[in-house]
């Protein structure tokens, strides 16, 4: 039932309920001082009253001859008791023969002198009273103690309603500092229902001005609302990418699929180029994690092979190889795919005269081939998403679809690799891909074409 209800009543409810104990554990201890203060002055009282009682009897009590009796001032004495609502009995020493006794008196035994008691509802002291002519009586003074008791329970009384009082003004008080603390949630509560109505992430929260943990939040669910803006622009652009791909496919293709159908004959016998079929297919492969049998390969060779096959197309650039036996446990002919897309994004990107080099090492239980080129490098806008489908530098002379680097990734990615750009130490592009080594000893599957370890082209 409490997470049923809403913060600002939980919240001025624990601060009241706290409030409430530390008022009754304060009342609790003022009302026993208070109390105690209030019986002791009342037995002070009563000491006092009997002690002017013994005075009032000694000044008044007279000897009478004729009888040899001692006479009080009963007047005197009942003016005194009444005074205070007081209760008086003078008698002899033994405590049964009373000489006087006020109409509210008890039949009380012997009380000794000096000593108090509590009896039918009084609080009664005692005082021994010498009187002339060798007599002594004994003074009992008496006062109610539902005097004190009434009083004991008007503090009570007042003592708890002020704990109550006082609780329920901290609860009003909670409530209302509550409210206003809530205020700022309640806007960014609006403003959140707005944008989901809206489904619009440029909207933004209020930021209040206070430094506070609202403030916090607020900036939090803005930067939040950013990123999922930035996140929609990138994909709308990622769909304007693919859009402009499939309309440029749709162009390429348009010509060579009505030639397929018209010239099917000579097709066969001529063959055609598969390469971007093939690269679309082994894209589409790894989208649904299908893998082709691995088998031990030596990446090396396979890097050289690549390199022979790319030599034709050359043109002025210089084409390097360095490698040294590194077996992988991989496909051999993703591999290829691998190492050609490389030296191939190298050769078409970078001006005439530029030097590519392609090395194959093992270091620290993988199996390392680097591509670099001191051509111009990467433009920096392209960095962040330069192994994404379809990317297409400005101004691309080679007319490539974008689907090279996102191969290479792939191929990494399923022999468990990966594949990082850097810096060239001459400024152009580094590609550095890392491939697991067999751990064991394994008979490698044979090269097509045998090169030596550095084969410059």
């Amino acid at each position: 039932m409490l997470n049923r209800l809403p913060i600002r009543w939980r919240l001025a409810g624990g601060s009241a309920l706290l409030t409430l104990v530390i008022l009754l554990g304060f009342g609790a201890i003022v009302g026993s001082l208070t109390t105690q203060r209030i019986r002791d002055d009342f037995h002070v009282r009563v000491a006092q009253g009997a002690d002017d009682l013994r005075d009032r009897v000694h000044d008044t009590a007279r000897y009478v001859p004729s009888n040899g009796h001692i006479e009080l001032d009963n007047q005197a004495l009942e003016a005194f008791a009444a005074a205070d609502h007081a209760m008086i009995r003078v008698v002899a020493l033994d405590g049964t023969s009373p000489l006087k006794a006020t109409k509210n008196a008890p039949k009380l035994g012997y009380v000794a002198p000096g000593s108090a008691i509590v009896s039918h509802g009084y609080r009664i002291e005692a005082r021994y009273v010498s009187l002339p002519l060798g007599y002594a009586v004994i003074a009992q003074y008496g006062r109610p103690v539902s005097e004190v008791q009434g009083t004991e329970d008007r503090v009570r009384f007042l003592l708890l309603v002020g704990v109550l009082s006082g609780a329920l003004l901290a609860l009003v008080a909670g409530l209302l500092v509550a409210r206003n603390a809530m205020r700022p949630i309640a806007r960014l509560t609006a403003s959140a229902r707005e944008i989901g109505r809206t489904r619009d992430p440029d909207l933004h929260v209020p930021v209040p001005r206070a430094t506070d943990e609202v403030a916090e939040l607020a900036t939090t669910l803005n930067d939040m609302l950013a990123a999922l803006a930035a996140s929609r622009e990138e994909t709308e652009a990622m769909l304007t990418r693919q859009r402009q791909f499939v309309a440029d496919a749709s162009h390429e293709l348009r010509t060579p699929l009505t030639a397929l159908r018209g010239n099917a004959a000579y097709l066969a016998k001529h063959g055609a180029d598969p390469a971007v079929v093939a690269d679309l297919l082994l894209l589409a492969r790894a989208d649904v994690d299908r893998e082709i049998k691995h088998a031990p390969t030596d990446l090396a060779r396979v890097v050289v092979e690549a390199a022979a096959e790319l030599e034709p197309v050359t043109g002025e650039h210089v084409l390097a190889v360095d490698t040294r036996p590194a077996v992988v446990n991989g496909a051999r002919d993703e591999l290829h795919r691998l190492a050609l897309n490389l030296m191939e994004n190298a050769l078409r990107h970078t001006p005439a005269g530029t030097r590519v080099t392609a090395s194959v090492t093992a270091v620290d239980g993988l199996a390392r081939l680097v591509v670099e080129d001191d051509g111009p490098g990467i433009p920096p806008e392209l960095r962040d998403r330069l192994f994404e489908r379809f990317v297409r530098g400005q101004g691309d002379r080679g007319g490539s679809f974008g689907l090279g680097l996102s191969i290479v990734k792939a191929v990494a990615d399923a022999h468990d690799g990966n594949v990082i750009l850097e810096e060239a130490p001459h400024g152009g592009a580094r590609f550095v891909v890392e491939i697991p080594l067999v751990s064991e000893p394994a008979t490698v599957e044979a090269p097509v074409v045998p090169a030596p370890a550095e084969t410059p082209l």
